[in-house]
């Protein structure tokens, strides 16, 4: 992930190139490190999403919070922002205070048990101004039965009278543009097309406004006299003068017209507070959240294994099924974020992460499975045909049986790169179901001739592509793109990923009758496990002995220091001066055993603290008033994936790619350490205690120390390496790349789960047979 967002890009870096530099952007998307994100809690039927259930009607809208705020909300699909932030503003004695910019913040969950672990993905937000003038704590939960944001607001006054105001950006149709808004003492409206937006509070406000962002300073619209604008929008709404302490609570509902959304605000409000609160948690009789959690079979045991006392792993539950989509069930997205979003251009429609990749769309399967929730992994399966570029795909004209790069969560692409790894997951996640018994074996065979055969063809002899700008041929196991979507070649993460597929579509094919299918798919198997260390290990590399695993290969000959493609501002290098930890998902798949000399030979290297800074990979943390250090990981040596090292500047900021950009640690990695740890530990049998206990002392606190006080695991996390970022990141917490990050999650519920079992949890049984015994 995710750096073709230079794709995006295209036109602005053509302009850079010609000595031309992009526009700051008129509107943008919020700050990405978010601490909260939330949505109701909503119970399929027949494995759908839709009215008639236990939860009654299905509400479609999310949100999230970053730096105390109310942050990007969406509405109809997951991708479908209609809000930008909304904040308050206050007015005192002294000047004039807005939240973000002059308050200190702090994130809770409302809803907690004995143990303090989260129950909903509810939130308390306590923004505290830095002159201590005042403090606003905010309660943030949608309506589980309408379209429908609950809001309240409680406002403290410390040094005399304050006069708070609300100030929404909405961001209609996923733009920050178009948009068309009213304001009155009654509600604030925007709309654009057929999205429709009403903010009603419990009281009339004092004061409210619409007027046109300029400059992209929303502040400047509480001067505004206005009540309509057009554009890029403004809304405010004041409320009355508070002396000490007063409570007021707001909706902003959501319809495909105004009528709806005005009706859902205000059937929200007469609702009330505490029963939309205890409707969303599932209290009592009600079904919600609690009840979500409670279904988790494996839950328990996975608090048991965790280092703090279960608090991150139940955030996790919920932040895995958070992000899914309400319309399409069982769509599981990467993140409810855009990356960097604050300076991100929004006046053109963007998903950012808020869409499918197949290949964190497995982990995120696969680790609510690990959790024991049988139902969405299987509603996730059932969705892959929707993202499979076959004759029913729009403007595909090549060969199919391969799975989009990335699209949205009705599956229209969006981007068109070949993954085999996401050709492979499909199949490695219909055949975990399986032999859970999970997924029935009748219906494994009637998606072996609709999904999961031309999956594992296409993994076999490639073929041609015709489809957007991709007109590429394409022979496994060279991919066109390996796990992070920058260049192609011979990688052997995906390698792994592709032996394992085939492994098991031969089983299924088998179950199946289709006896020539399943030799022709383990034939395949053994042929490229065969060329593994002959296409991707060089002995002549420039670290250490020269022995060691390359991050990727463009040709048969590992030793020949041809380049690998420029990206992300880099220059290209050689590929044995790019060093990744892919090679360990040969080990977590059971391509290889931990024990493999060329596996045992690269570790050395890939954790050589001493290397220069632009090839190194690993770097330890340390958290304040905890005992030890922690291991992290950078995606690879040479990565430009992340903020300017001169200057502190957002990734792809204002259009360009800047020399300086580097990639920062990833918290996944140390995941993959850990099962790599545990792989090692179980070579002759379940792991001893003690091992098991380093384990879970190393690389499972350590994820959690990654974790940030909303228990929101980032994409990466600050390593101190340059110029700090204007937000004033702490090392081993997240940056402005994208908090949550449905992997990361995934990546520590599994390490749990594998703890657990005292095996690594997506192993592959008859893969390690045929290659690792």
């Amino acid at each position: 992930m995710r750096s073709l967002k230079l794709l995006a890009l295209a036109s602005a870096a053509s302009l850079v190139a010609a000595g031309v530099h992009a526009a700051t952007p008129e509107t943008t998307w919020a700050y990405s490190a978010k601490t909260g994100v939330g949505a109701s809690y909503e119970v399929y039927v027949d494995g759908a999403y839709k009215p008639g259930g236990k939860t009654g009607a299905v509400s479609k809208v999310w949100f999230s919070i970053a730096d105390g705020i109310l942050t990007e909300t969406m509405y109809g699909m997951i991708h479908e922002a209609q809000v930008k932030q909304m904040r308050v503003a206050v007015q005192t004695a002294t000047g004039l205070a807005v939240e973000g910019a002059d308050t200190t913040s702090k994130t809770e969950y409302l809803h907690v048990d004995a143990a303090g672990r989260p129950l909903s993905p509810a939130y308390r937000i306590i923004t505290t101004d830095k002159q201590g003038r005042f403090v606003i704590e905010k309660h943030i939960f949608t309506d589980p039965d309408r379209d429908a944001l609950f809001v309240r607001v409680i406002v403290k006054a410390l040094k005399g009278p304050v006069t708070p105001t609300l100030v929404l950006e909405p961001h209609m149709a996923n733009t920050g543009g178009g948009d068309t808004g009213a304001a009155s003492n009654a509600a604030l409206t925007a709309f654009e097309g057929r999205d429709f937006l009403s903010l009603k509070g419990s009281r009339p406000f004092a004061r409210a406004s619409a007027s046109a962002l300029k400059d992209n300073d929303a502040i400047a619209g509480l001067k505004a006299t206005t009540v309509s604008a057009k554009g890029a929008i403004v809304l405010t709404g004041q409320m009355p003068a508070v002396a000490k302490e007063a409570t007021y609570d707001f909706v902003i509902g959501f319809g495909r017209n105004a009528k709806a959304a005005g009706s859902a605000a205000s059937a929200s409000l007469k609702t009330g507070y505490r029963e939309v609160l205890a409707r969303f948690n599932g209290e009592g009789d009600r079904v919600g959240w609690e009840d979500y959690l409670a279904s988790l079979t494996e839950l328990p045991r996975l608090r048991a294994a965790s280092e703090d006392g279960g608090k991150l792993v139940q955030a996790s539950a919920l932040m895995l099924k958070v992000q899914e989509d309400r319309t399409h069930a069982g769509a599981l997205i990467a993140s409810l974020s855009n990356p960097w979003g604050d300076s991100v251009d929004a006046t053109k429609s963007s998903t950012g992460y808020k869409a499918v990749w197949p290949r964190d769309f497995y982990q995120c399967a696969m680790a609510l499975a690990a959790l024991g929730d049988r139902e969405t992994p299987l509603a996730a399966f059932r969705y892959l045909p929707t993202v499979q570029v076959g004759p029913k795909t729009p403007g595909n004209k090549g060969d199919g049986g391969w799975f989009l790069q990335k699209s949205h969560v009705d599956g229209t692409p969006e981007w068109v790169g070949v993954q085999l790894d996401q050709t492979a997951m499909p199949i490695m996640l219909g055949w975990k179901l399986w032999k859970l018994g999970w997924l029935p074996e009748a219906e494994l065979k009637a998606y072996y001739g609709r999904m999961l055969k031309p999956a594992a063809d296409f993994l076999v002899k490639g073929g041609k592509v015709d489809l957007g700008w991709n007109h590429a041929t394409i022979t496994p196991p060279f991919t066109q793109q390996e796990r992070w979507e920058e260049q192609g070649g011979y990688s052997p993460s995906t390698t792994a990923a592709v032996i394992a597929g085939l492994v098991v579509a031969g089983d299924i094919a088998e179950a199946a009758g289709d006896e020539a299918g399943a030799d022709l798919y383990r034939k395949t198997a053994d042929d490229y496990s065969n060329k593994v260390e002959a296409r991707t290990v060089t002995t002549k590399g420039a670290f250490g002995d020269g022995h060691y695993y390359l991050r990727l290969n463009g040709d048969q000959d590992p030793d020949n220091k041809s380049k690998v493609e420029a990206r992300n501002g880099q220059a290209a290098v050689p590929e044995d001066q790019m060093l990744d930890a892919g090679f360990l998902e040969l080990v977590r798949y059971g391509v290889r055993r931990a024990d493999d000399p060329a596996i045992v030979a690269t570790l050395p290297k890939l954790d050589d603290q001493a290397m220069e800074d632009l090839y190194r990979v690993r770097y330890d943390f340390t958290f304040p008033g905890v005992e030890g250090t922690f291991p992290g990981w950078r995606r690879y040596g040479v990565d430009g994936y992340g903020e300017d090292v001169k200057t502190g500047a957002n990734y792809g900021a204002d259009g360009r790619m800047r020399p300086g950009q580097r990639g920062r640690v990833w918290p996944i990695f140390t995941g993959e350490r850990g099962h790599y740890a545990l792989a090692l530990a179980g070579l002759s049998g379940r792991p001893d205690p003690a091992a098991l206990k380093r384990i879970r002392d190393t690389f499972v606190r350590a994820m959690e120390l990654f974790a940030n006080e909303g228990l929101l695991i980032p994409e990466q996390v600050w390593d101190g390496v340059g110029a700090d970022s204007p937000h004033g990141y702490t090392r081993g917490k997240g940056t402005d790349s994208a908090t949550p990050l449905a992997w990361s999650h995934a990546e520590y519920v599994k390490l749990l789960r594998s703890v657990s079992d005292g095996q690594v949890w997506d192993s592959y049984a008859p893969v390690k047979a045929r290659f690792a015994r």
